[in-house]
């Protein structure tokens, strides 16, 4: 990504962070030896993720970096008390669960092997301190083995470019050189043996956008591509540990509406080997360069909407990439914070409401690398919203457009299985002239007409999305084939957890 600040900015920039950084460790309660966290996997039956003891985990987390200013304490042991600060301070704010590539090749001294073959000691060090710094504070990693976008863009530099002793000639043979793939094998064995026993792996994003540029503009290889990479790895984790974190491979999302000749879906949605499905999420327009707040969530409902109804086996689903990437790497423009902090909120809610798992994966696409304070706020909401659902039972479809509002003014996205359904209500009538929803508007309450409910009692917690607070809890009963209840009256969006009374 582009939008570096100057030297002396960042330099000051750092400090500032760490003397903050000190501040909340000392408001945190001290850090505790803890137990080995335990393996999460795909819930049995459910389009969720469970802990090997049986407790729900939801993916609630973000991009980042090794290389960015948040992480930059970690290479050569520069600062590692600042970087777990931090990694509490996201604990506290309800985080689990951060997407890290183990190269960022943006810079030159994150390279993962240099030469090709050889693992860098310092690099290595950072993962093992970062492994167990995420295990003594209760964080997982979404991990992939390259940054796939910065590796093509810096070939000149890169240790597999044959240039520097490497296998490859140019990145558009990746998934088709043999050489590479015993390469890129090889790396993923080097991870698997040295923290693939840890809880602290949640899964193996076994390759970042897969891309036919990658293969010579086809998509051909790709089920054979990631086949030889899954069983490569889950026979290793299962030789070493008597089992397997969870896998999926994941797909810059455009590329589904712009090459809808090109055999894209099978591999990402309903791959025998994977585990769950992703993509990112950069709809043009509306999500990647944002004009108000509403339409990138009604984009985000849309589309995990279309995924879901891919998949065939009931995997879970998650957006591991979402953000203003055109506004931000294009048009070099950082959106303002107040304006950013709505739309992130929006679009993580329209996610989960709509059947994802979790509220997608920001990457952050501002100057520097960093989510605002209010997108922590906007998490910590969202994990507190999560306790209200038995995500381990909830077997849910998209009900996004077939959940009826008597009131025009109010887009409800929602998902349900008969018992349980998760809403969230978004008003679309009172935009200001900044683009965002207008929180001091008059307050209204709606009708909303839920199918396939079976019938009986069931318990309406209203949730403020924003707050992240309970607002109450009433008493609805469903007939013959559908849920109908009047909601509590709000203002710019609502909540809404239902379970059987």
């Amino acid at each position: 990504m582009t939008g570096a600040l100057p030297k002396h900015r960042l330099d000051n920039l750092a400090r500032v962070r760490r003397d903050l950084a000190e501040t909340i460790a000392a408001d945190l309660p001290p850090a505790q030896d803890a137990a080995p966290l335990p393996w999460v996997q795909v819930a049995p039956g459910a389009p969720y993720f469970v802990t090997e003891d049986g407790r729900p985990w939801t993916p609630v987390g973000q991009n980042d970096a090794i290389s960015w200013v948040e992480f930059e304490g970690l290479f050569r042991r520069r600062d590692l008390p600042a970087v777990e600060a931090h990694l509490r301070w996201l604990k506290a704010h309800g985080v689990t669960c951060l997407r890290l590539m183990m190269e960022y090749a943006q810079v030159n001294h994150r390279f993962l092997e240099r030469p090709a073959g050889r693992f860098v000691p310092a690099m290595v060090q950072l993962w093992d301190d970062l492994f167990a710094l995420c295990e003594q504070v209760g964080l997982r990693i979404l991990l992939t083995p390259y940054d796939t976008f910065w590796m093509w863009l810096r070939w000149e530099r890169h240790p597999y470019n044959v240039r520097n002793g490497g296998p490859l000639q140019h990145p558009s043979e990746l998934l088709l050189c043999g050489s590479t793939r015993e390469a890129i094998k090889a790396r993923l064995s080097f991870a698997v043996e040295r923290w693939g026993g840890s809880g602290a792996l949640f899964a193996w994003d076994l390759w970042n956008e897969i891309h036919p540029a990658q293969a010579r503009d086809t998509a051909d290889c790709f089920g054979e591509f990631i086949h030889d990479l899954s069983a490569h790895v889950r026979a290793l984790e299962q030789r070493l540990y008597g089992r397997s974190h969870p896998q999926t491979v994941s797909l810059f999302g455009p590329e589904l509406w712009w090459r809808p000749h090109l055999p894209l879906k099978e591999p990402i949605f309903r791959h025998p080997d994977l585990d769950f499905a992703s993509i990112h999420i950069y709809r043009e327009g509306t999500i990647d360069d944002p004009r108000n707040t509403i339409d990138p969530a009604l984009s985000m409902g849309e589309i995990v909407r279309d995924a879901l109804s891919e998949i065939r086996d009931g995997r879970p689903f998650l957006d591991t990439e979402h953000g203003p990437i055109h506004r931000f790497k294009d048009k070099k423009r950082t959106l303002p914070a107040p304006f950013d902090d709505e739309y992130f909120r929006h679009l993580q809610w329209a996610h989960l409401a709509s059947g994802g798992a979790g509220g997608g994966m920001r990457w952050p696409n501002r100057t520097p690398h960093v989510l605002t304070p209010g997108m922590r706020e906007a998490q910590r909401a969202l994990a507190a919203f999560e306790p209200l659902v038995d995500w381990t039972r909830f077997r849910r479809r998209n009900l996004n457009e077939e959940i009826v509002s008597d009131s025009p003014a109010v887009r409800p996205f929602g998902c349900g299985d008969g018992e349980q359904a998760v809403l969230w209500l978004l008003r679309t009538d009172i935009t200001g002239r900044d683009g965002r929803v207008r929180a001091d508007a008059e307050a209204i309450a709606t009708t909303l007409r839920i199918p396939g409910q079976a019938p009986g009692r069931y318990a309406v917690t209203a949730f403020d999305a924003r707050a992240g607070e309970v607002l109450g809890t009433h008493e609805a009963v469903a007939g013959e084939g559908a849920l109908v209840f009047e909601t509590p009256r709000f203002a710019a969006d609502l909540a809404l957890a239902i379970r059987p009374a």
